[in-house]
This record gives structure tokens, C-alpha cells and sequence, in this order.
């Protein structure tokens, strides 16, 4: 089997009700989700597997699952996820820098957002 996408995940599905994807590293990596696990909010996370190394971990009868976390771990782990998301490989700063260094993409964004001025100023 191959890497499963961490959104899919929804087993057991007598007690998911809602996954949210708070961090995804992808193939080869881990995720961490905000589940409404038998109606209270939960943290899981789970390793994703990769290709041709299975679904990943945890997993029950070949159906991919959530480790859902202790409630003393949750915020921890939620500030760490945050800071992964800014700053982390494949967060919000390495994706600014990488469009910073592509000029045309850059110069394109530039004439977007000044036609967004002209479009305001029409409208006053």
C-alpha cells in the first residue's frame, strides 16, 4: 500500500465526526489533526507512511488511524504545530522566500495588487 493522504483519515469512524489537518510533512512524514473525537475536541497525530512502506502508524485491521493525544499534551503540541506551520520545512516563511526569488511571479503579484488600489479608488 502506499501513503495515504492524513484528510482521509476517518477510522474508527464510530467516533471521528470531523478532521481538521493541522500539519502535514507528508510522505514519509507525520500529521497532526484537530478531530471531534466522540463529540469533544481531540488532537491526533499519526505517522503518514510513505510509498511502498504502507499506511502509516497507528492503524487497526489495515484501516489508517488517529493517535489521539492526552489533553496535558494538546497545547503543547498545538504551539509547536504553529510554529512548524511559519517557520518550519514547507511553512509560510520558505514559501514567501521561495515566490520572493521568482521575479516574474513577484512582478505579477506587484500589478495584482496595484490594480486592487485602482479598483478602491474607483469606488470612492
Amino acid at each position: 500500500m502506499a501513503y495515504v493522504e492524513p484528510a482521509t483519515v476517518w477510522a474508527p469512524k464510530a467516533s471521528i465526526r470531523s478532521v481538521e489537518i493541522l500539519y502535514n510533512s507528508g510522505p514519509g512524514g507525520w500529521s497532526v489533526a484537530s478531530i471531534d473525537w466522540e463529540g469533544s475536541e481531540a488532537i491526533g497525530i499519526r505517522w503518514n507512511g510513505k510509498e511502498g512502506s504502507g499506511i502509516g502508524n497507528p492503524q487497526s485491521r489495515g484501516n489508517a488511524t488517529w493517535f489521539i493525544l492526552p489533553d496535558e499534551l494538546k497545547e503543547v503540541i498545538l504551539s509547536r504545530v504553529d510554529d512548524l506551520a511559519m517557520s518550519g520545512p514547507g511553512g509560510l516563511i520558505e514559501g514567501y522566500s521561495a515566490m520572493a526569488r521568482d521575479a516574474a511571479r513577484e512582478r505579477e503579484a506587484e500589478e495584482w495588487s496595484e490594480g486592487l488600489i485602482d479598483d478602491a479608488s474607483a469606488q470612492g
